[in-house]
């Protein structure tokens, strides 16, 4: 079966469904919310997975092959409509068999004395109590491209022990644009529901890095919330990256500040009555006072 885009809108395929663990009807009844589309694509076949696991010489943990038996890879996506204008917005994907492909190989076209990732290892940076050790770039750890991110970064399928690679040496994790690591999940199963909860919204795996979203992702954000993402972060720190303009206290400072500006050549003068004030305040009330009891 070739792949096809075929609308969710009205669409009656259970299986599209269960794919999708019930994810469009959220969508749907999100404002503006359209064109939520899933591209259709057949199983792989039980050849095709045996063949990658020998090439690689890594064993796929069993629910990346349950996946990868139901289709071969996944690709979703949905748009906004705003001022008539549709924007492509939601983006979930996840590389077929044949794309799953190991992300620091280097290229027999590469020079000899070329720089590679593996370059870029530090080994000051050791793991600690809180978070688990991170993957490396050179042999001792096995890194497959599972989500090109739409540019945004790379989520990979990690074995943390080199080839030969077991199953149960597998993690899930975040490369960022500045090529840093950041862990996401034990299993592929538990991204796979991060993926869908988070509604393929832009960038949304730096929700998970200590820098989180930019403020343009952070609107989409507050907009359209994941089902997962803490809402409390949003409203905590979005004073701190977001403008907001209040146009009224805006007028009230200019206000305050031309009144200011006209009791300026005043201020001198009160100034000097301010420590004058109890004797002049006397005299005055003496003077002023008895004419009028007289």
């Amino acid at each position: 079966m070739e792949e096809s885009s075929t609308p969710l809108v009205g669409c009656s395929k259970p299986h599209l469904e269960k794919l999708t663990l019930g994810l469009f009807p959220l969508s749907e009844s999100s404002p503006g919310v359209t064109e939520v589309t899933i591209v259709e694509k057949a199983p792989a076949e039980r050849h095709m997975i045996s063949s990658w696991e020998q090439k690689n010489n890594c064993v796929l943990p069993e629910d990346v092959k349950n996946f990868y038996l139901m289709t071969n890879g996944f690709h979703m996506t949905w748009s906004v409509k705003l001022d008539e204008h549709t924007i492509p917005l939601g983006n979930m994907a996840i590389n077929s068999i044949t794309k799953l492909t190991q992300l620091n190989q280097s290229s027999m076209y590469s020079l000899p004395n070329a720089p590679t990732l593996a370059d870029l290892e530090d080994d000051a940076e050791e793991a600690n109590e809180d978070q688990p050790e991170k993957p490396h770039f050179d042999s001792r750890s096995v890194l497959f491209e599972l989500d090109p991110c739409n540019g945004n970064g790379k989520v990979c399928l990690v074995y943390k022990k080199g080839k030969p690679a077991l199953a149960k040496d597998t993690e899930i994790w975040f490369l960022d644009r500045a090529l840093y690591w950041h862990f996401l999940t034990d299993t592929f199963t538990a991204y796979y529901r991060l993926l869908l909860t988070h509604l393929g919204l832009p960038q949304w795996q730096y929700a998970f890095t200590n820098y989180g979203i930019s403020p343009q992702a952070k609107q989409w954000f507050n907009m359209y919330k994941p089902i997962t993402y803490n809402t409390n972060l949003l409203t905590e720190e979005t004073d701190s990256f977001v403008n907001k303009l209040d146009p009224s206290k805006v007028f009230k400072s200019k206000n305050k500040t031309s009144v200011s500006k006209k009791k300026g050549p005043v201020q001198p003068a009160g100034g000097q009555k301010g420590p004058s004030a109890p004797p002049s305040a006397s005299k005055s009330s003496s003077g002023s006072g008895n004419p009028v009891r007289k």
